[in-house]
């Protein structure tokens, strides 16, 4: 979208190797890619000559006006988004060992389940290149299918599906031998150790096993399997760090409930990626401008045109929206989340709020808490700056109770994006919601509704929130607008993810964003005194 300008800045003169007039842009040659976009010039009078320190006050004015100049809707020349949906799988021999004891109910089995289909999805099968296994187990150990049996993605998936537990005992260790001896046989379609491709088997447990892992595992390793160990649950860690290959940090993972399993399957996504230039190769859906990074890639547009939310498409630059936001975070103060944790939950909000300019006329900042019940913290435009707001929120006392999730929603619809509570009518509207774990009641009509009343809306969870009710909350693309993690310690990274798509600002000098922008005003100071 084109830049607006900001009425207090003032650039000298143009220089005179471009023919920029007035307000016009300065755009590169035809053809030319856009890899510093577009730059505006005010056709004002030299500003008169002051100190450096009068400089330095309008290069900060400068940082202050453009935090939120543009809304994340798409900037013309915008930093290209990752994508990494494609890449290259280094040939693999693959078994999956997969507890179905009877610790293990049917609907977590399903969710194991689901899992695989996700990591195989994200393989290239096939009998040169990467072949799968499945190995079931409880009491006793059942081959549901070995290497050579699915040459195809499709034959494999289904054969997934068909998979039925066992539900008796936790025979880790019998598992991870019939593995050695059996699994990653040549008669089972195992191929020749070499350097050429991977031996890797990943163990899915809840329990502690009723046999020894210890030795059995270092003989697997021996042997040149690669062995991720995921525990779920109960799990005894011991165990899992016994099982897996060095070093452990890679190796074991653990989730809370199978609920949760599928947020790994990315990990071993790329676990199984090698580097490919897949723009080279022509293995990418950019329509543009393919940007190769190791075993993926990013699409970028040329000049004149936006990156679309799909990442990959290319539209016309249009008229763009202001620098006016509305934001409200509407925060889980359920028992679940502990009083420790609700500590880390107020640091994620300052951190949303750093990255915002606050002031009348741009961001504005509500804050709600629910648990059994809704309390408004503070309205829409309450507090002026964002050290009041950080101050408030800090102050924040923790409701405990239950997770009225759906009540907290129907209450941001009718109330905090009211006029009566500081909404200003024609401003974009953003709500972030935070969650632990599933709602007590229903979400589904007010989560619908928010989005259909255009507010812009992000689904936070963590530890044992519920993916489709984070999904059902998210705007759409889903997948840009939902986040999860495993651990309240983690959510700082997520609340730097959320500062770039909620503000992911150019700089109408420039055109860098804000993180890169911020990096480089000293060079930009002393250009402005020459």
């Amino acid at each position: 979208v084109p830049l607006p300008l900001v009425p207090l800045l003032f650039f000298p003169p143009p220089p005179a190797h471009h023919t920029c007039q007035g307000l016009a842009p300065c755009l590169p040659k035809e053809g030319q890619v856009n890899t510093s976009g577009p730059r505006f010039l005010l056709a004002t009078p030299h500003p008169a000559s002051g100190s450096s320190a009068a400089m330095d006050r309008t290069v900060s004015a400068l940082l202050l006006s453009l935090l939120l100049l543009l809304q994340s809707y798409g900037v013309c020349g915008a930093p290209p988004q990752p994508r990494g949906t494609l890449c290259r799988t280094k040939p693999t021999d693959l078994v999956f060992i997969i507890d179905s004891s009877r610790s293990v109910r049917p609907h977590e089995f399903e969710k194991i389940k689901v899992f695989v289909s996700q990591v195989i999805e994200g393989l290239d099968v096939g009998p040169n290149a990467t072949r799968v296994g499945v190995i079931n187990y409880a009491s006793t150990v059942k081959n549901e299918f070995s290497l050579k049996t699915y040459q195809t993605k499709a034959g494999l998936l289904q054969a997934v599906r068909r998979i039925e537990p066992l539900s008796t005992g936790t025979m880790t260790g019998l598992a991870i031998q019939f593995a050695i001896s059996r699994a990653f046989s040549d008669s089972e379609g195992a191929r020749v150790r070499s350097p050429n491709f991977n031996k890797v088997a990943i163990v899915v447990t809840d329990g502690r096993p009723q046999d020894g892992v210890q030795d059995v595992s270092a003989r697997a390793r021996a042997a040149g399997i690669e062995i991720f160990a995921i525990g779920v649950g109960r799990v005894d860690m011991h165990t899992l760090r016994q099982i897996a290959s060095q070093p452990l940090d890679d190796h074991v993972d653990y989730v809370e409930s199978y609920s949760v399993i599928e947020k790994l399957t990315h990990k071993f996504q790329e676990a199984f990626c090698v580097v490919s230039d897949l723009c080279a190769t022509g293995d990418h859906d950019c329509e543009q401008i393919c940007i190769s990074i190791p075993g993926a890639y990013k699409c970028a547009c040329k000049e004149g045109f936006t990156l679309n939310s799909d990442g990959k498409t290319c539209s016309a630059c249009s008229a763009g929206s202001g620098s006016a936001l509305d934001l409200v975070f509407l925060i889980d103060g359920s028992k679940s989340v502990r009083p420790e944790n609700f500590e880390l939950v107020k640091k994620f909000i300052n951190q949303i709020v750093d990255s915002l300019e606050v002031s009348e006329k741009q961001a504005q900042v509500g804050l709600v808490q629910y648990s059994s019940s809704v309390r408004q913290e503070f309205p829409l435009g309450q507090f002026k700056n964002k050290k009041d707001i950080k101050a408030a929120v800090k102050k924040m006392s923790y409701m405990e109770k239950g997770t009225m999730t759906g009540q907290a929603l129907k209450y941001l619809i009718d109330s905090s994006f009211s006029i009566i509570n500081g909404a200003r009518p024609g401003v974009p509207k953003v709500g972030i919601v935070f969650t632990d774990g599933r709602s007590q009641d229903y979400i589904t009509d007010a989560a619908k509704k928010a989005k259909d009343l255009g507010f812009r809306m992000f689904a936070v969870g963590v530890g044992n929130a519920v993916e489709d009710e984070l999904r059902e909350i998210a705007s759409e693309p889903v997948a840009e607008h939902y986040f999860y993690t495993a651990d309240f310690r983690t959510i700082s990274k997520i609340g730097k993810k959320l500062q770039m798509k909620i503000c992911v600002e150019e700089d109408p000098c420039e055109c860098k964003s804000i993180v890169k922008f911020q990096t480089k005003v000293e060079d930009l100071i002393n250009s402005l005194q020459q």
